[in-house]
């Protein structure tokens, strides 16, 4: 078998390590980044809307988010859709600008957000396990066809289990600077 049979599994696995990147952006860690919103949908004249796409986001300073709608129908909207979220801050409106003030992690919250990630990273790494046996599945379903020899599956098999072993890997490094980065804040 040549490295181009895994190619697929392998892009599979490159999704889902961006997936869970793009999740760990979007735990709060006690500093200011619109990657939290990127969850957060606002009723913008009845459709689902992600706050990006109807307001300007900016970080003025390192504590604090401020959201500038395009048309200020949508203030209290957005206001609403941020007291609704799981972002547990508590929106400022001025009538013009809605900011949102960051405060200092306590411990007990460290260690919830901790766990939060770690619950992320253990459903990545589930998802590359199945991706790894959907690939196994493939090639035994080669094997039983006579595609592949016994030999084939069994280096297959091997060859699946290093990658999945890598990509494991990557995920644990990446949890590890998310918590890292969580306990430095």
């Amino acid at each position: 078998m040549n490295k181009s049979d895994y190619k697929d599994y392998q892009t599979r696995m490159d999704k889902t390590i961006d997936v869970m990147k793009s999740e760990f952006a979007s735990v709060r860690a006690g500093r200011a980044n619109p990657g939290v919103l990127d969850h957060i949908h606002v009723d913008y004249f009845g459709t689902p809307t992600p706050i990006g796409q109807v307001a300007t986001i900016s970080v003025p300073d390192p504590r604090t988010i401020a959201i500038q709608p395009w048309d200020q129908s949508s203030l209290k909207p957005i206001e609403k859709a941020i007291q609704a979220s799981d972002l547990g801050i508590n929106p400022n409106n001025d009538g013009r600008i809605i900011r949102l003030t960051f405060p200092q992690l306590t411990e007990e919250r460290r260690k919830e957000l901790s766990k939060q990630v770690r619950g992320i990273a253990e459903d990545c790494k589930v998802a590359i396990r199945n991706i790894r046996r959907d690939a196994i599945e493939t090639f035994k379903a080669q094997k039983k066809a006579s595609e592949i020899t016994e030999d084939d599956l069994k280096d297959a098999e091997k060859e699946m289990q290093t990658i999945t072993d890598d990509y494991v890997k990557k995920i644990d490094v990446l949890t590890a600077a998310k918590d890292k980065e969580l306990a430095t804040v």
